[in-house]
């Protein structure tokens, strides 16, 4: 690899950012597209879809061969509360791949026996995002029910640009919520991504049917970025 695009390549992954290097496999030269870049024509689809998919792998353009290979930084869940539907949902997400933390100040809920294994902080979300930022490849799934630990996490969400946010309760419980995030400054565009009622609408009843709920959604989200209608 050219030592210029691998010096590149480095800074993107340490900033948690995806990129492709992509390599014209008749004359070797190699050039590092980031997610986002503009691309034209159906090469900028082909190269749209690798980032969705995370999948490296040849593309035909035109007569030319070109081997993309993808570099997309660790997929992050993180989990405001620490309470049942967590309990279900933590252990799911780390099967499919996503790096968990769980948040939640109330050290009745937020204790090692609970979540053994797990990233936990025992800590306001205020303080916690301090040491490990929200990012584009985070999503956030807020279910304590209560708007003093959840609303500063979903607001930090959307101002990180994080691919799913989440949050739990009624319709009636949103409204509310939109009224005080709007009061809050954020704008008719990043509360309408919130997905509330949080996760797939399956019915789920019980805290593991909620979890599998919610984990649908967040998967969805991490491959469908980038598509038409989808933040």
């Amino acid at each position: 690899m050219d030592p210029h695009v691998l010096k590149k390549l480095n800074l993107e992954r340490a900033s948690r950012r995806a990129a492709i290097v992509l390599t014209d496999l008749g004359d070797g030269r190699d050039r590092l597209i980031g997610e986002g870049d503009e691309v034209a024509g159906d090469l900028g689809e082909a190269l749209a879809s690798r980032f969705r998919s995370g999948k490296s792998g040849i593309i035909a353009h035109g007569e030319r061969e070109l081997f993309a290979n993808v570099h997309l930084p660790s997929p992050r869940l993180a989990i405001i509360g620490a309470v049942h539907i967590c309990q279900a949902l933590a252990p799911m997400a780390r099967l499919a791949g996503f790096d968990v933390r769980i948040i939640d100040p109330r050290t009745a809920f937020a204790t090692p026996e609970r979540f053994a294994g797990f990233d936990l902080a025992a800590d306001w979300p205020e303080d916690a995002l301090k040491s490990r930022p929200l990012d584009a490849y985070t999503a956030l799934a807020a279910i304590t029910h209560d708007p003093k630990i959840d609303d500063f996490a979903i607001s930090a969400a959307l101002e990180a640009g994080c691919f799913y946010v989440g949050a739990l309760g009624s319709r009636k419980t949103h409204a509310k919520r939109v009224d005080r995030l709007t009061e809050a400054g954020l704008s008719g565009e990043q509360i309408g991504r919130i997905d509330a009622p949080i996760g797939l609408d399956i019915g789920a009843a019980s805290p593991g049917e909620i979890a599998v709920a919610i984990l649908a959604k967040v998967v969805e989200a991490l491959r469908s970025r980038g598509e038409v209608g989808n933040g």
